[in-house]
């Protein structure tokens, strides 16, 4: 089982940043891949970014260059990071973290951001 708590969420005027983290703990030691998901209103959920625990990472097209994942380990917990910059208004959604192990896909509770124009 993996545990995953999201922070980092609020609003920001357009152009602003943000960083959204997520610790996961449990089995955390047998993650593969951990990302950043999104839902707006309406809309499905998509891919943010991934990375690997290689280190490699995956974009959306829509926030390539605004957009950095990374992840950190230490003490046995794993840890991703999307720090975001150059908000726009349609960023706006639900983001969640995303665990991937061998067995099972792994969901935060979410944690809103909002842009505001």
């Amino acid at each position: 089982q993996v545990q995953l708590v999201e922070s980092g969420g609020g609003l920001v005027q357009a152009g602003g940043s943000l960083r959204l983290s997520c610790a996961a703990s449990g089995s955390s030691f047998s993650i593969n891949v951990m990302g950043w998901y999104r839902q707006a209103p309406g809309k499905q959920r998509e891919l943010v970014a991934a990375v690997t625990t290689g280190g490699g990472t995956n974009y959306a097209d829509s926030v390539k260059g605004r957009f950095t994942i990374s992840r950190a380990r230490a003490n046995a917990k794993n840890t991703v990071y999307l720090q975001m910059s150059s908000l726009k208004p349609e960023d706006t959604a639900v983001y969640y973290c995303n665990a991937v192990t061998v067995v099972a896909d792994y969901w935060g509770q979410g944690t809103q951001v909002t842009v505001s124009s």
